[in-house]
């Protein structure tokens, strides 16, 4: 699957290609009370790029440069903007 062709909904999306950017990890409060990390990458191929949401140890997973393939992710709408997702089902490989 292409990056341009992933819309909102879409669930195990199997996609590949390069993390262009990454954010620094920053610690969020969840709804349960718990803290988190998590990072913005942003991944793309030759049709178009993502936002990649990365939480916990998925953060330290990749790096600028790096061309990975997610496995099992969907994408969702946050602040108005398409990511993709790993959630509990998803992998990360690099390639």
């Amino acid at each position: 699957m292409k990056i341009r062709d992933l819309s909102v909904g879409s669930a195990r999306v199997k996609v590949e290609g390069k993390i262009i950017n990454k954010s620094e990890p920053k610690r969020i409060k969840l709804w349960n009370g718990q803290d988190a990390s998590v990072a913005d990458a942003l991944l793309e191929d030759g049709s178009g790029s993502i936002i990649l949401s990365l939480w916990g140890e998925q953060i330290q997973m990749v790096d600028v440069g790096d061309n990975i393939q997610i496995i099992n992710g969907y994408v969702s709408n946050f602040k108005k903007e398409k990511r993709l997702n790993l959630g509990r089902f998803g992998k990360i490989i690099k390639v």
